[in-house]
């Protein structure tokens, strides 16, 4: 079974300095039928404009994961990190028992890009921790690329979760499938692009939770990142 969240059907918060989509209740956007999807709580597509950003506030209990697709994030928290994610890289933030952090678009004139994750960990508790690395395009296109997971498996970000977040960069007319696991969820996040999934278009900011076999097919102008998360 598939259930498609339409871009357009998303929640926004559109100010001066954030224009945010949310496919999940987030701040002032309350759906109870959209309230996350398994241990998926928040995916929000945030654009900030040049030197704006979040001040210092706090989080606890929440595996938060940020994917820059344009500009950067200028990270600052109470654990002493002080950090820039740049377009293809990836950060995860534990919150654990608690993390106070700052996020910021470091440029002048270049609006920043970004996808905001939120995964429910397995356990509460435990010391909050910080860590990011790049999945840059490096030539790993038409298959998936594995960039957070519950156990770390290769050399992705950790996870306190039972969960996988994977990329796949799709050429044109160009196939993957992937089995899916009946006794697990799954959610597909396009972020650029035109795919098909199982023979239906989606766009940037198409969503999908899905129950079944998944079969991605790269359509024309499609040539860049797509998302998808295995909870």
């Amino acid at each position: 079974m598939i259930q498609f969240r339409d871009r357009g059907a998303r929640g926004r918060h559109q100010g001066g300095q954030i224009d945010a989509h949310h496919s999940f209740s987030f701040a002032d956007y309350n759906d109870p039928r959209h309230m996350g999807f398994r241990a998926l709580r928040v995916l929000n597509e945030d654009r900030v404009v040049p030197g704006a950003g979040l001040p210092e506030h706090g989080h606890q209990d929440m595996e938060i994961v940020t994917i820059v697709l344009k500009g950067a994030v200028e990270h600052r928290d109470n654990l002493g990190n002080n950090a820039t994610i740049r377009a293809g890289e990836v950060q995860r933030m534990s919150a654990g028992t608690g993390i106070r952090h700052s996020e910021r678009n470091p440029s002048a004139d270049e609006p920043t890009h970004l996808l905001q994750i939120w995964i429910i960990p397995a356990e509460a508790g435990g010391a909050p921790s910080y860590e990011q690395r790049s999945f840059a395009d490096d030539g790993a296109r038409n298959r998936w690329v594995t960039i957070a997971s519950g156990d770390a498996r290769r050399e992705s970000l950790t996870l306190r979760q039972d969960a996988v977040i994977a990329i796949a960069r799709l050429d044109d007319g160009q196939l993957i499938e992937r089995q899916i696991d009946p006794k697990r969820g799954y959610w597909v996040q396009i972020i650029s692009g035109i795919i098909g999934l199982n023979g239906t278009k989606m766009r940037e900011g198409d969503g999908a939770a899905i129950a079944r076999l998944l079969r991605m097919t790269g359509l024309r102008q499609s040539r860049t990142m797509k998302g998808a998360i295995s909870l």
